[in-house]
């Protein structure tokens, strides 16, 4: 069912074209797992899976769905030189490319080189929490979930810290739903201009690594060669900019979603700050029920059935992680908030090959700072009735999210 029309971005679906249903897309996803587990959509010319097996079986075959979406019938870029380095990063390479392409950096983002950073962490969140305790009051998104991931990206990379109102512009707009946009040409043009105001930023920082290395990733990723492949200059800027996006905008969803999840639960906020571990199993569950990414996009490379619907080749498909994470068939009650559920095999990072090289870290600085703000403040309550989403069908969060609290200090 390849289409004909040519476009440049994949439009949003119409049953989440309000504001009231990004921000609650679930009763949609009830009825396509229902209904259409896997449907074609005329509209956007795309396939859409639901259902949790279905949506791994997707991910999990990277021989018959390729990451590399471009690939795709229906897509066409005018100015394909300035998207190369983000179409041939690790985010839309293939086995083996894409093998390679993560053993660049695989040891520095394993658990146990992440978990070297908890004191560090620590001391980000206390330094943002200092600045708003006193007022009883904060929005978690802008003094907390933003500042903080960014802060640690930034340190990674070897980039000034400095700059992250810049980091969050370009995130924002790189991010950003073209469909949902009243004039999504303005939105095309801004985030074309953001690559390139990205890649100048960053073929400086190469260049200066280059010359004169220091201890951070720039100067890893620039001077590493994989398997014995050096990396060209478009494969080092790929990486750092799909390294700084990739590295705080999750985060900062899991951060503020975490706090919906507990704002609708406020009896369990003594139990979590309480003991770390119960901590730690509530924000998988916030992975789960509230899924900082709700979509990935693949393209069918050989004609596939699924549930009894031919993919062909040269089709675009999206899989629905919110939809999966959310499927009666693997998980009971699924649209309950259990913070000690166990087991708890939700696909919020994705699942095969590409599962989030990022994951330990996103764990890392959200049970750091909730924990930190669990015990620094008291009787947190969301304030704000108005909860602008994220203008994304492919990100679920917030904004802004007020809250009023005690400090404890």
């Amino acid at each position: 069912m390849a289409a004909a029309t040519q476009r440049q971005f994949l439009p949003m679906p119409a049953a989440l074209s309000s504001r009231a249903a990004r921000l609650e897309p679930f009763d949609w996803y009830r009825e396509m797992r229902t209904e259409a587990p896997v449907r074609y959509d005329d509209d956007r010319q795309v396939w859409d899976v639901f259902r949790y097996d279905d949506t791994k079986r997707v991910l999990a075959d990277t021989e018959s769905f390729s990451s590399d979406v471009a690939r795709a019938d229906v897509f066409e870029f005018p100015d394909e030189d300035l998207f190369r380095p983000l179409q041939r990063s690790i985010l839309r390479s293939d086995p083996p490319r894409h093998t390679w392409l993560r053993d660049v950096v695989d040891d520095q983002f394993q658990p146990g080189a992440i978990g070297a950073l908890a004191p560090h962490v620590r001391e980000i969140a206390d330094e943002l929490l200092d600045e708003r305790l006193a007022d009883g009051e904060m929005d978690v998104v802008e003094d907390l979930a933003y500042p903080l991931p960014v802060i640690v990206i930034a340190e990674l990379l070897g980039v000034p810290a400095d700059d992250r109102d810049r980091f969050k512009q370009w995130s924002d707009v790189l991010v950003a739903d073209v469909s949902a946009a009243a004039d999504p040409q303005t939105i095309i043009e801004r985030q074309e201009e953001t690559i390139r105001e990205l890649r100048a930023y960053f073929e400086d920082l190469i260049k200066q690594r280059r010359a004169i290395p220091e201890d951070d990733l720039i100067t890893h990723i620039a001077t590493t060669d994989p398997d014995g492949h050096r990396l060209t200059d478009e494969d080092v800027l790929g990486y750092c900019i799909l390294l700084l996006v990739a590295g705080n905008v999750t985060t900062t969803n899991l951060i503020g979603n975490a706090i919906r999840c507990f704002d609708e639960r406020p009896e369990l906020y003594d139990e979590l700050a309480a003991d770390r571990d119960v901590l730690a199993a509530a924000i998988e569950e916030v992975l789960r029920y509230r899924s900082p990414v709700q979509a990935l996009s693949r393209v069918a490379t050989t004609d596939v059935e699924l549930r009894g619907e031919t993919i062909e080749s040269g089709d675009l498909v999206v899989t629905w992680l919110g939809s999966a994470n959310r499927d009666e068939s693997q998980f009971d009650d699924p649209d309950e908030f259990q913070p000690e559920r166990r087991p708890n095999q939700h696909i919020a990072f994705g699942h095969g090959v590409h599962f989030c090289l990022g994951a330990p870290l996103a764990r890392l600085e959200a049970r750091i700072s909730l924990g930190r703000l669990l015990d620094r403040a008291e009787g947190i309550q969301c304030v704000a009735e108005e909860r602008p989403p994220v203008s994304s069908s492919f990100l679920h969060g917030v904004e802004q999210l007020p809250i009023r609290f005690e400090s404890v200090e």
